[in-house]
């Protein structure tokens, strides 16, 4: 196979395939772990390589780019690693217990479009992943009692309107466990339990938690639920947009000792088909912040971020330095509040305009072309923060856009003609 055939299989996997793996279910989580870095980025060219591969080299190259583009990798953070070392420390700690105590959680709170679930499920992804290579290394042949379909990782987003049933049928949707319209509230319960148990999960991942509203009894029914699932030798990790201001810890207090906001007992015996069992629930509250702009350290790691970006682009007459010299850091922070969310974006739009105009540069006045887009997605709650803010934009200098022109079919006389 030549390296252009290699080129075109790597692009037909991703151009022609279907939508993405569902990750809040058991088989999408699993396809999603298996596959989250297989994608293959297109080479870098130059002006030169590209016009010598002929029109349908330079066709495919083209949209081999805007997927690249399209599909930028999660790169590394002082603050993605600040929330790695926490959660992996706590989902390695709740593993090995033994003992039938009730588990530390991890919330993960930050603004929108900061990376949080991205963050956690890659987290959560490894984590598991080591310990499946260590149990294949100390048990090649299995253990008794071993689940034939297990999921130690389980990823479940919060309904939109929250109440104990249909976060119940939630989770259990993950499992694709059998759900009637017969079973109550105890019953639903109960085959979490269950579910929870039979399919050995470790850790439960309860995103945008804070789409739970304080003063409405069902959500305070809830999150007294979420939290007896603590009981069940689960490591409970919630996902939220600001959670110290969303009222979840109203009833907690935070240990300065240990950094973590302790919930007292519940009051009553029995929540919500739970027996309660009278010890507090502990969670680890650790934030995913944007990056800032204001000591040496942190302008440093904002360029460091930016020439990471830089290296995963493939525009043809980007010269080096194209994110990171001049006034180019401190124009994209004013642009995104140091959002990686919404640096993501503007290069992403930025690219495509790049090389719809034949610019294939990012420049100032190219990007002052550029509104960053972040309207309400599918699934999105604005109310609950999750639609991030956007910094106000007064392009200096109105351009207009150009169409991506990578489908067009521009006839023989433009066969052999360079941009």
């Amino acid at each position: 196979m030549t390296g252009e055939d290699d080129q075109n299989a790597a692009l037909a996997r991703f151009v022609l395939a279907g939508p993405p793996p569902m990750r809040d279910t058991l088989q999408g989580w699993d396809e999603w772990r298996a596959n989250r870095d297989s994608f293959t980025p297109a080479p870098q060219l130059d002006l030169a390589a590209w016009r010598a591969l002929g029109p349908r080299g330079r066709m495919l190259h083209d949209l081999h780019r805007a997927a690249t583009h399209a599909n930028l990798p999660m790169l590394e953070t002082p603050m993605t690693r600040k929330v790695a070392r926490r959660l992996t420390a706590r989902l390695t700690t709740n593993r090995l217990k033994q003992k039938p105590t009730t588990r530390a959680g991890v919330m993960v709170t930050g603004g929108g479009a900061q990376g949080k679930t991205e963050t956690v499920c890659a987290i959560a992804a490894d984590s598991q992943e080591k310990w499946e290579r260590l149990g294949k290394l100390l048990a090649p042949h299995g253990l008794p009692g071993t689940r034939d379909l297990p999921a130690p990782v389980a990823y479940v987003q919060t309904p939109v309107t929250a109440k104990p049933k249909s976060t119940c049928k939630a989770i259990l949707n993950f499992y694709g466990a059998p759900i009637t319209s017969r079973m109550d509230l105890p019953d639903l319960v109960r085959q979490v339990a269950t579910s929870l148990h039979d399919h050995g999960t470790r850790a439960l991942v309860l995103d945008d938690i804070t789409r739970l509203r304080m003063h409405r009894a069902d959500d305070q029914d809830t999150l007294d639920l979420i939290r007896a699932f603590m009981s069940m030798h689960v490591t409970l990790v919630l996902i939220g947009v600001n959670i110290p201001k969303s009222g979840l810890l109203r009833e907690g207090r935070f240990d300065t000792r240990s950094g973590q906001v302790v919930f007292p007992p519940p009051k009553r015996t029995e929540v919500l088909g739970l027996e309660a069992t009278q010890t507090e629930r502990r969670f680890d509250l650790v934030e995913l912040d944007r990056f800032h702009y204001d000591t040496p350290a942190q302008i440093s790691a904002w360029v460091e971020h930016l020439a990471g970006v830089e290296e995963c682009l493939r525009l043809l007459k980007a010269p080096a330095g194209m994110l990171t010299d001049g006034t180019m850091p401190e124009y994209l922070y004013k642009r995104t509040n140091g959002v990686a969310g919404l640096l993501e974006r503007l290069v992403e739009d930025g690219c495509e305009e790049a090389i719809g105009s034949g610019e294939e540069c990012l420049t100032e006045s190219l990007l002052e072309g550029i509104e960053i887009d972040a309207e309400d997605g599918p699934g999105r709650d604005r109310e609950a923060g999750e639609v991030p803010h956007v910094p106000e934009h007064k392009p200096t200098g109105q351009r207009k856009r150009v169409r991506n022109s990578s489908f067009d079919d521009h006839g023989p006389a433009a066969a052999d003609t360079g941009s």
